[in-house]
């Protein structure tokens, strides 16, 4: 049986229908509208290392549940806040499938933990460097989750994805692609950076592969479509996806990065123009995985959901 939490969202949502042929045990806080077995769990709640699991015919867990970015965030302390759930929650969890006898647990962690941008790609043996309290707070988690990993016999696999994109995806992607059917002229037709990204059936593939695996045991693992783009690519695969013709107007870089200067819009600015690359190829020989899907595909999905 597989154990999954996050299953209402965004990659749990897709995972889980790739699931359907298995037998899934569903860990949240809300019951779900499936018939899957469910069991009621709050990650952040302060209870949730008394909560009993069952876990005893779980072979493994697969943790998506997290607390993530959140704009406009009123928390005195949101460090602690992220703590609070994707540390000590996912650790507690951990423990818990530990104990259960659970033989994987696989945890969807963040780019982040490498750094908010590069010069060459990030690979798993690079020195980390977070930034962001999701991102602190996973990288904690993944410290704990080695920790436990090596104190008992369950294996711990740690999955690293960029921005993941696909049809309704949440957060910047979704701006991204409100730009994109608006097809206003943009000011960014000059961005000549590499990023990397990941579309959903492709991050869903390798998470499913991670199941079944024997490789994955104790692995790190970072993901992406291998096929890295500037954002100029992007848009204007977007668009063009979106049935427009792009209007990307070719303005220099470096005063899209005074505006953002002067505007205080420095970080966005960064996601914009900075590169991100991600090196897979630890990923694809350790696992013998290539992406399923192509980058041009995956876009072209976002935009014809039929």
């Amino acid at each position: 049986m597989i154990a999954l939490t996050g299953y209402s969202g965004f990659v749990g949502q897709q995972l889980l229908r790739q699931l359907s042929d298995h037998q899934c045990l569903l860990l949240g806080r809300k019951q779900p509208s499936s018939d899957y077995p469910f069991c009621e769990f709050d990650l952040g709640s302060a209870d949730s290392a008394n909560t009993f699991l069952p876990l005893s015919d779980v072979t493994t867990l697969v943790h998506l549940a997290a607390r993530v970015h959140i704009l406009n965030d009123i928390s005195t302390d949101p460090l602690t806040e992220f703590r609070i759930v994707n540390t000590e929650g996912t650790l507690n969890l951990a423990r818990q499938a530990a104990q259960a006898g659970v033989k994987r647990f696989i945890f969807l962690s963040t780019i982040g933990v490498n750094g908010v941008s590069n010069t060459s790609p990030f690979s798993i043996s690079d020195e980390l460097y977070p930034v962001g309290n999701d991102a602190v707070s996973k990288l904690e988690a993944e410290i704990g989750l080695q920790e436990i990993a090596a104190e008992t016999d369950m294996e711990v696999v740690i999955i690293r994805p960029p921005l993941v994109y696909g049809p309704n995806a949440p957060g910047n992607f979704a701006k991204l692609a409100k730009l994109a059917n608006k097809n206003l002229p943009l000011p960014l037709g000059a961005i000549h950076n590499k990023r990397s990204f990941v579309g959903l059936d492709n991050l869903v593939d390798l998470i499913v592969t991670c199941i079944n695996n024997p490789n994955a045991a104790n692995q790190t693992f970072l993901v992406s479509d291998d096929h890295d783009v500037s954002i100029t690519e992007l848009l204007t695969t977007m668009i063009k996806a979106a049935g427009k013709n792009p209007r990307l107007l070719p303005v220099p870089v470096y005063l899209i990065r005074l505006v953002g200067k002067f505007t205080g819009k420095i970080a966005v600015v960064g996601r914009l123009c900075d590169n991100l690359q991600v090196d897979i190829s630890h990923t694809k020989k350790t696992l013998g995985w290539t992406p399923p899907v192509s980058f041009k595909d995956g876009i072209s999905k976002c935009f014809n959901k039929e």
